[in-house]
């Protein structure tokens, strides 16, 4: 197993950690649940850099890289609803289009098709991954950023389904 591939291991083994310092309430729990988002979320960044200079690009990784960045922030959105921190129906919107998309992307995949990542479909990741972290860290008007990366990631679905319609036309 190759190390961009570890690290997106490493992505997913960060979740249940980030969310049990989100659920456990001690003084600092939000700073060390940022702290921990934030190192996973770079590790996003890491590994797909990594996989490309490298040339390190495997089918596990084409797999597993964006599970665990939709694991990451589902699970980040949760615990925020959880703790009261965020109303339920931006993580609605949120983890319904990422569930959609990744069926349209299953089905381009069992005929071969592979639908890489948009530019809107970046922005959007971006956007959630920065909403979370100003929301983790108290900063006023994070929820703003929240409701443009739900924004974001309505349109960013929309883009996918218009560019793909003849996958699950």
């Amino acid at each position: 197993m190759n190390l961009a591939n570890k690290l997106t291991i490493f992505r997913m083994a960060l979740v249940p950690v980030f969310m049990l310092i989100m659920l456990a309430d001690f003084k600092y729990s939000l700073y060390a649940a940022a702290l921990i988002f934030a190192l996973a979320s770079f590790t996003d960044f890491l590994d797909g850099y990594i996989a490309r200079k490298y040339n390190m690009i495997t089918n596990f990784g084409k797999l597993m890289d964006p599970l665990a960045d939709k694991v990451l922030v589902s699970a980040a959105l949760i615990t925020m609803v959880e703790t009261g921190m965020l109303s339920s129906w931006i993580p609605v919107i949120i983890i319904s289009r990422e569930f959609t998309i990744s069926i349209i992307r299953a089905i381009a995949a069992s005929s071969g098709v592979v639908i890489a990542a948009s530019k809107w479909g970046k922005l959007k990741t971006i956007s959630q991954i920065a909403a979370i972290l100003l929301m983790l860290l108290g900063v006023p008007g994070g929820i703003y950023v929240m409701w443009l990366a739900a924004i974001l990631t309505v349109y960013s679905g929309y883009d996918y389904i218009r560019l793909n319609k003849s996958i699950i036309a």
